[in-house]
């Protein structure tokens, strides 16, 4: 079967580390911006900034134990000593004596002032850290934003035939753990993974500046030995964690569905069986995470070991040479002090790693969506649908989802502005689909449909959808009051306005009987009004549009006799002087369309008034028998 253009692939290409910096490199340095730009640059100078203070930092601990040890503090009195005998021979006893208090007392204070000179070092690499997190926040952000807003325009722009093939709760888990990973990889890219590889770079060179060759090969030994252990274990678990992924998007989706299908679960009494399924998916989820977390036990040990045995390799040298004279205990400690400044980074670099990993992942499967292009796409330069009659000509339609699945077949009809058109045959004859086809949510396969001449795949498809409006069938709301999703379809629309659409669609009072009124809470998609309230909202929210074009999707059928008539006037009064194509189920709200279309596998078998299809005593005459039977039938059980 042919793949369509914006349908899930098989297996999404993973990004590599350079692509990745390709994609999101607009948005840390977008043209144009000065201020982000400067926020940029003002954050690498401060991290930096950052990475000299913490690698001057020990030297002053160096100099402190120095300063602080026997021979300091003996050399320091020996000093003073020397300094008084000296003078006195050459200047008198107590000029001497004052020069060597001044010497003895510099040097006893030098110890206290290494010390501050290591807690400013100290404090400054901190604040230079938080001083480039300020920086950089906007610029995050805002980059974070723009992407999740290009995502979300994106998705709007697939076909319906993506988003009906398309699970929305494992949609909904994409796109969260990308921007998620994007978010990641914004601050870790730049504060993490650049960073590190600087201060190592400036560690090893001061080791090698300091000491000899033998300290830089065991820091380089130790770091190229961490990272290969870290990327292989890494790799490793990347596959169990993209099968945790898998299990864990089932196990969402599952509980969304069973949630999204709440009346019906208990209609059936299936609480039982609904947390069965989701226990199964959570169990599979579970093996996974195990093994997850025992791969991560791994590598933290492998880790802990290359580390230490590093680090004790580097102590020994130092022994060593501080037992030889050619070090000091300083140089001890300093050499402790750096080695223990690149375990941390190291260590952060193997956490750093396996999330920055994952987040490929998912960035992947977010950025393949973004990529995916959309089935119906406006031609470059189309015009905007202009709109004077109304006309509607279906020429020779052909429309079939799949290849192997034929929808309509040979459809054609003229439909005069301000006339109205009815849809009638059995379920899956086609009805809907031209309803679609109307709104352009896909493209014939053969054909062409047209308003006022103009070909729908010739013109804009926000115009297109401007000029006409729908009833559904099935009214899903917003979760939010009736007063928006009334006001949906014209947000610039004044309160009046809104009420004058609620009166016209016989909702007013209800509304007005509500505690909180047009500011109730509906619920999610509509669950605390009942089928025909929240199918009178959809009426009130297609008047308040006041299109040229109506659709009406068997627009009363959630309606008792009663309302049902009180809508019929109201659609009646809203369709006139407008064109109007009703899909319909009881026969008996179409006797008035001027005509009429019976619809069988695709294909139109009759067409005319009511009158001229009952007297030629086909299809839709036996229809209207059978439900005029239905419904003596259904009046009499009740009397």
């Amino acid at each position: 079967m042919a793949r369509h253009s914006d349908e899930q692939p098989e297996q999404p290409r993973t990004l590599g580390p350079g692509e990745i910096v390709r994609r999101v490199s607009p948005y840390l340095w977008p043209r144009g911006e000065t201020e982000i730009q400067v926020r940029v640059v003002l954050a690498m100078l401060l991290l930096l900034s950052a990475k000299i203070a913490t690698v001057v930092t020990p030297f002053f601990f160096k100099a402190a134990v120095d300063a602080l040890g026997q021979g300091g503090i003996q050399g320091g009195i020996q000093a003073g000593i020397q300094g008084g005998v000296q003078g006195g021979l050459e200047a008198g006893a107590g000029q001497g004596a004052a020069d060597g208090d001044l010497a003895g007392a510099l040097l006893t204070w030098a110890p206290l002032a290494l010390v501050l000179g290591y807690g400013f070092a100290r404090l400054s690499s901190v604040l230079f850290q938080q001083l480039r997190d300020v920086a950089f926040a906007k610029v995050g952000q805002q980059a974070l934003r723009r992407l999740a807003i290009r995502a979300f325009v994106h998705i709007h722009a697939l076909s319906l035939r993506y988003h009906l093939e398309r699970r929305t709760g494992a949609l909904s888990r994409i796109v969260e753990r990308g921007v998620k990973a994007i978010e990641f990889v914004l601050r870790f890219l730049l504060f993490s993974i650049f960073p590190l590889l600087l201060e190592l770079a400036m560690v090893a060179a001061i080791l090698f500046w300091l000491f000899d060759v033998r300290f830089l090969l065991v820091v380089l030994v130790t770091i190229a030995a961490y990272i290969a252990f870290t990327f292989a274990i890494t790799e490793w678990r990347v596959k169990i964690r993209r099968i945790m992924n898998d299990r864990d998007q089932e196990a969402h989706q599952r509980a969304v569905d069973s949630l999204l299908n709440y009346e019906t679960v208990k209609y059936f009494a299936a609480e039982a069986r609904e947390t069965e399924r989701y226990d199964g998916a959570m169990q599979a989820y579970e093996q996974a995470a195990i093994k997850t977390q025992l791969t991560l036990a791994l590598l933290n040990g492998g880790q802990a070991l290359i580390i230490t045995a590093g680090l004790i390799a580097l102590m020994a040298m130092a022994a060593e040479g501080v037992v030889a004279g050619t070090m000091t205990v300083g140089d001890f400690v300093m050499v402790n002090a750096y080695m223990i400044q690149i375990m941390l980074p190291l260590n952060f670099l193997g956490t750093v790693y396996r999330e920055l990993r994952q987040a490929l992942i998912d960035m992947t499967e977010m950025f393949g969506l973004m990529e995916r292009p959309a089935e119906i796409r406006d031609k470059p330069g189309a015009p905007a649908l202009r709109v004077s009659a109304g006309r509607v000509s279906f020429e020779r339609v052909d429309f079939a989802y799949n290849p192997d699945r034929q929808i309509l077949r040979d459809v054609s009809f003229d439909l005069a502005g301000g006339q109205t058109l009815a849809l009638v045959g059995a379920t899956g004859s086609g009805k809907s689909t031209i309803a679609r086809l109307l709104f352009r949510f896909y493209d014939v396969t053969g054909g062409a449909v047209r308003i006022d001449g103009q070909d729908l795949r010739d013109v804009r498809q926000t115009s297109l959808r401007a000029q006409i409006g729908v009833v559904p069938q099935d009214t899903v709301l917003f979760n939010d009051t009736i007063g928006y999703n009334i006001a949906y379809a014209s947000p610039e629309a004044t309160m009046a306005e809104v009420r004058r659409a609620a009166e016209a669609a016989r909702i007013d009072a209800f509304i007005a009987s509500l505690p909180q009124g047009y500011d109730t809470l509906v619920g999610e998609r509509g669950l605390k009004l009942s089928g025909g309230e929240k199918q009178r909202v959809a009426i009130a929210r297609t008047i308040l549009k006041n299109p040229p074009i109506l659709v009406l999707d068997e627009a009363t059928s959630a309606l008792d006799t009663g309302t049902e008539r009180e809508i019929q006037a109201s659609l009646r009064a809203l369709g006139r002087d407008r064109t109007v194509i009703a899909i319909a189920h009881r026969l008996s709200t179409v006797v008035d369309a001027d005509q009429i279309l019976v619809l069988d596998a695709g294909a139109v078998v009759e067409r005319g008034t009511h009158a001229a299809l009952l007297a030629e005593d086909g299809r839709y005459a036996q229809m209207w028998r059978r439900q005029a039977t239905d419904q003596d039938e259904a009046a009499g059980a009740l009397a």
